[in-house]
């Protein structure tokens, strides 16, 4: 990471972390929101590639980014769906059963792998 004691470059910093932030909520890129109630007790997260026998989830989103709520107290991972492609496919060694009456197949992620 590149230091710097400057103003200009550390506004320059955050205002371009400020426009990534209101692109993210506003609508200038696309977010799909997840949320998983086990995750923070569990340490993972799953992520579905498949259900009832057709591609779904990650497989098929047209998201710029995830949001991943991980409790009930509103904490969050936002992760590049791009990145967490890759850490599906780097992760993958078996399908597990889960979503809405485990109808689906998808891969558990440890939440710290999303950090």
């Amino acid at each position: 990471m590149k230091f710097s004691n400057s103003f200009y470059y550390d506004l320059d910093f955050a205002e371009t972390s400020e426009k990534w932030v209101k692109d993210l909520f506003s609508g200038g890129l696309k977010v799909e929101v997840k949320s998983d109630r086990m995750a923070h007790r569990t340490g993972n997260v799953f992520i579905e590639v498949y259900s009832r026998g057709v591609a779904s989830g990650i497989s098929t989103t047209l998201a710029d980014y995830w949001l991943y709520r991980i409790d009930e107290k509103d904490s969050a991972i936002i992760i590049p769906t791009k990145r967490l492609k890759q850490i599906v496919k780097d992760n993958f060694k078996v399908f597990t059963k889960g979503g809405d009456n485990d109808t689906s197949l998808g891969v558990l992620i440890k939440l710290k792998d999303l950090i």
